[in-house]
């Protein structure tokens, strides 16, 4: 990970694999430190909208359509964007009990890397209802209209999948109108189903 994305040792928190991440659970993330150098560090997955009269909402992903309309993702797809590494993604199949089917890359090894082009913030807050407020830095992803091969699981949306250096450093560090450039489907020929199954985690990792 630290190759791929270009990360000094120093720069890189220390944390254990994870088979699967949920809203509102820490992830590694690779963003720009103060001094504009890339950091490995961890994040609280899910942007917090507080609601009157019940408990605050966890938004995970950014819709490519509504990111600059938006004032809740504006400011920080403008000035705080991040890499959210990865080696899948699961959408849920619309049957009950739901079933999950897990998505990777096509590559010389099981589940290659790659990252969602991600934004962050410092939310100062509650997190539950009646909570006690909290001080801690969240992130999304964006989704964009789905791919083939994901189309035939979720017809509605698919995260952005980002693989090259060039568009790692694009994301992070190039202007809003080029980064949003990145925000497209990815080719479904590279891509490939890994797993199928009621696991709400990648098996592979466990």
């Amino acid at each position: 990970m630290l190759r791929l994305f270009r990360v000094g040792g120093n720069r890189a928190e220390q944390f254990e694999p994870q088979s699967a991440i949920f809203p509102g659970r820490m992830a590694t993330v690779v963003r720009r430190a103060a001094d504009g150098e890339r950091e490995l560090t961890r994040l609280s997955w899910g942007y917090v909208l507080n609601q009157k009269d019940r408990a605050p909402k966890r938004v995970t992903n950014v819709r490519d359509d509504k990111a600059l309309v938006s004032s809740f993702w504006r400011d920080s797809i403008e000035q705080r964007r991040c890499l959210v590494p990865a080696s899948s993604f699961a959408e849920p199949k619309e049957v009950t009990p739901a079933t999950w089917h897990w998505f990777g890359l096509i590559g010389a090894e099981p589940r290659p890397l790659f990252a969602f082009p991600g934004i962050w913030r410092r939310y100062k807050g509650p997190i539950r209802k009646g909570g006690e407020p909290v001080e801690l830095d969240v992130y999304a992803f964006m989704t964009t209209l789905p791919n083939a091969l994901v189309g035939s699981i979720n017809h509605e949306r698919m995260p952005v999948l980002l693989t090259e250096e060039a568009e790692f450093e694009t994301w992070l560090t190039g202007s809003t109108t080029e980064a949003m450039g990145l925000v497209k489907s990815y080719d479904p020929a590279r891509m490939r189903m890994v797993q199928s199954g009621f696991a709400k985690e990648d098996l592979l990792a466990v």
